[in-house]
């Protein structure tokens, strides 16, 4: 097991079924933030919290898109089965406690979303010596920076004042996820020989 994809090819590529148990990660978690902030978007936007899952939308849809032009795919037998895990987890989750089933809803996403950002650290898997100029292994720069954006923007709505009545329920609701996230994305990794250490749930 090692701590960084490779080995890398002679011009510092990524095998490319590397690339491709990566990049179905990362398309079916973003994939999911981008259709969930969709059916949780209104049709008026008339508070600051629905204008940033807009915004949000339309940068996961990036990633996704980006991600799909990038990588070197290759045939894995395996993914079926792994999508299908992975998919299965992203499924929005009863938020209790809260009578608004639009803000509800946009908790129980802010918290997977704020897991997704804080626990995947794409680029942190790439060796020194990774072609610099390679499209996946930009695509994994791109996808670490912007989630760091995203990450401030769920930072902050959890954090609001009108989240503060609910705040116990978010802080389970935040760790259960980091945990799920953690766990999906070690297995994914290890399954292509990638160790990565399995760090403490993080709060907003």
């Amino acid at each position: 097991m090692s701590r960084f994809l490779g080995p890398l090819d002679s011009e510092g590529r990524i095998p490319s079924h590397q690339q491709t148990r990566v990049a179905a990660f990362l398309v079916s978690a973003h994939g999911a933030l981008a259709r969930q902030y969709a059916m949780a978007l209104p049709i008026r936007i008339e508070a600051a919290w629905q204008a940033e899952l807009n915004a949000q939308f339309y940068r996961e849809s990036e990633i996704v898109s980006l991600l799909q032009r990038a990588t070197s795919w290759v045939p894995d037998i395996a993914l079926g089965y792994m999508a299908a895990t992975w998919e299965t987890a992203w499924f929005p989750k009863p938020f209790e406690g809260v009578t608004n089933q639009p803000l509800a809803l946009s908790i129980e996403l802010a918290t997977r979303a704020h897991a997704i950002h804080a626990g995947i650290r794409p680029a942190a898997l790439l060796p020194v010596d990774a072609n610099a100029n390679d499209p996946f292994v930009l695509a994994l720069r791109r996808i670490e920076f912007e989630s760091g954006r995203l990450l401030q923007a769920q930072i902050l709505f959890l954090k609001s004042e009108s989240l503060v009545p609910f705040r116990d329920a978010v802080s389970t609701a935040l760790e259960r996820r980091h945990a799920e996230v953690r766990t999906l994305w070690a297995e994914a990794l290890e399954s292509v020989g990638i160790a990565i250490r399995r760090g403490n749930d993080r709060n907003p």
